[in-house]
């Protein structure tokens, strides 16, 4: 059975950020109902059918997640909704339990995914990778870059927050389509 938490984190993370935080948070029945509308045609999925929709999501369809990431930032923003505040209570909590855990684990986790990061793209800039000529392995290379360097933002997302200013991008977007369609 899927795990709606781990897909939440990763697609869902990576497509609509706003969406995945939301999704584990007080608007996720709101943002799950959407989220199966969008991908089921019908708001009542199941986590297990939710999951395994946005995991085999076609690109039309994580496009639409993406206006609908948008969409949620306006409509928060309507309701007067701090998205960063809940960001940062988000990072707060993951901070104490750093603290009051004090597990080595996963420390050593995150010094392994960022070093395996580092090590990759070095590996391929200084040449140790053969056959950057050949399609497959340059796809297959890109694809292991893409993946790591995702691994290592969450690393580093967990332990220094994300940018707000980021999320003042996204939120700024947001509104100009929503402008835009008016």
């Amino acid at each position: 059975m899927m795990d709606l938490g781990k897909i939440a984190s990763g697609i869902l993370g990576a497509v609509a950020p706003v969406l995945g935080t939301a999704i584990g948070g007080p608007f996720g029945g709101m943002v799950a109902s959407k989220l199966s509308e969008v991908l089921l045609g019908r708001p009542d999925a199941d986590p297990a059918e939710l999951a395994q929709a946005i995991e085999k999501a076609s690109p039309e369809q994580l496009v639409r997640i993406k206006e609908l990431n948008n969409e949620f930032l306006v409509k928060m923003k309507e309701l007067d909704v701090d998205i960063e505040r809940l960001h940062a209570e988000d990072r707060s909590s993951a901070r104490s339990r750093e603290v009051q855990t004090r597990d080595w684990m996963p420390r050593a986790l995150a010094f392994l995914i960022v070093f395996g990061f580092m090590a990759t793209v070095f590996s391929v800039l200084l040449g140790y990778v053969d056959g950057m000529k050949d399609p497959l392995t340059a796809t297959t290379v890109g694809t292991l870059i893409g993946f790591v360097s995702a691994k290592a933002e969450q690393v580093v997302s967990y332990y220094f927050g994300s940018s707000s200013s980021s999320q003042a991008k996204t939120a700024l977007i947001a509104e100009q389509q929503q402008n835009n369609k008016k």
